[in-house]
C-alpha cells in the first residue's frame, strides 16, 4: 500500500482513538470502514490505523506493539503514534494496557481505570518539545491530571451497565521493560504509591497532554507483580495469556458500550 500522510477523510472524522496493547491487536466487534498507512514528522507509527464503527462511535484503532505484537515496550515510537492520531483529528484517546497487580485487591483478572501515574522509564523520546534538536521551544505542560476525568467516568459507567467490576482508581507505575520487575523493585514501587505496574503507560500519556488530547487508560491485571503471588509462585506466561484473553474480551465490551458517551464529551 502506498504511504499517505496522516490526514483523515472528512466523512471518517473519528470520535476518539483507541491504542491497543498486549492482547488487543484488533477489536473483533469493530466494523472496519477504512485502513490507512500514515507517517508523522517523528517517523512511522507502530502499524497502519484502522477506521471503524464501534457501537455508536467512529473510532481510529492503533495497535501499540504492531499488528503482530513485534515491537517491545521500549522500542515503541510513542511520539509517532500520538502525533498520527492527532493529525487524523483524534482529540480523545483510550489506551488499553496489560499490567501486574501490586495492591492486594487487584488480583489477576481485575480491570483498573487508573487516576495517576509514576514514570520509571528512561531513554525514551518523551516530549514533542525538545528544544534545539527539534527546532521548537521548550514547553512545560501541566500534568496534574494525567487521565481525563470525563473519559474515566464514561468507561466506569459502561462497565457498571455491563455488570463488569472495575477499580476506578489506582496509580499506574510505568517501568522500562521488556523484562518483568524484581520483588525489590515492586517493594519500592509500592512504597512510592504504585498500585499496578506496566511497561507502556509512559510517555504515551504525557505526549497526549502536550498535544492537549484527553487521555484515559483501562488496564487488565494479568498477573500478580513479582513477589506478590501466593507461595512465591513465579510469573507464568501461560497464565498471563489466559488472563489476557478473558480480560480483553471485557475491555472490548466496555469500549463498545462507552463509545457514545465518549463521543459526546
Amino acid at each position: 500500500m502506498k504511504k499517505t500522510t496522516s490526514k483523515s477523510p472528512a466523512a471518517l472524522t473519528p470520535d476518539f482513538g483507541v491504542i491497543g496493547g498486549s492482547g488487543l491487536t484488533r477489536i473483533d466487534d469493530l466494523q472496519v470502514v477504512h485502513r490507512q498507512v500514515c507517517r508523522s514528522i517523528w517517523g512511522e507509527p507502530s502499524a497502519p490505523v484502522t477506521y471503524g464503527r464501534l457501537g455508536d462511535a467512529t473510532i481510529v484503532f492503533l495497535p501499540r506493539h504492531g499488528a503482530g505484537h513485534t515491537i517491545a515496550p521500549h522500542r515503541v515510537n510513542y511520539r509517532a503514534n500520538v502525533q498520527v492520531l492527532h493529525d487524523l483529528g483524534v482529540r480523545k484517546i483510550i489506551a488499553v494496557t496489560a499490567v501486574g497487580g501490586i495492591r492486594p485487591d487487584l488480583a489477576a483478572g481485575s480491570i483498573v481505570i487508573p487516576h495517576d501515574v509514576i514514570d520509571y522509564t528512561w531513554g525514551r523520546e518523551h516530549t514533542f518539545f525538545g528544544g534545539h534538536a527539534s527546532g521548537s521551544e521548550v514547553t512545560h505542560v501541566d500534568f496534574t491530571e494525567p487521565y481525563a476525568t470525563g473519559l474515566r467516568q464514561a468507561l466506569a459507567d459502561a462497565a457498571r451497565s455491563l455488570d463488569i467490576r472495575v477499580s476506578t482508581s489506582g496509580v499506574y507505575a510505568a517501568t522500562q521493560g521488556p523484562r518483568f520487575e524484581t520483588p525489590a523493585e515492586i517493594d519500592r514501587i509500592e512504597k512510592d504509591g504504585g498500585d499496578i505496574v506496566g511497561m507502556t503507560g509512559m510517555p504515551e500519556a504525557s505526549l497526549a497532554a502536550e498535544l492537549a488530547m484527553d487521555y484515559a487508560n483501562i488496564s487488565v491485571v494479568v498477573n500478580p507483580a513479582a513477589g506478590r503471588a501466593p507461595d512465591g509462585v513465579h510469573i507464568s506466561l501461560d497464565s498471563i495469556y489466559a488472563e489476557l484473553a478473558a480480560g480483553m474480551e471485557k475491555v472490548r465490551r466496555i469500549l463498545a458500550t462507552a463509545g457514545a458517551d465518549v463521543a459526546s464529551l
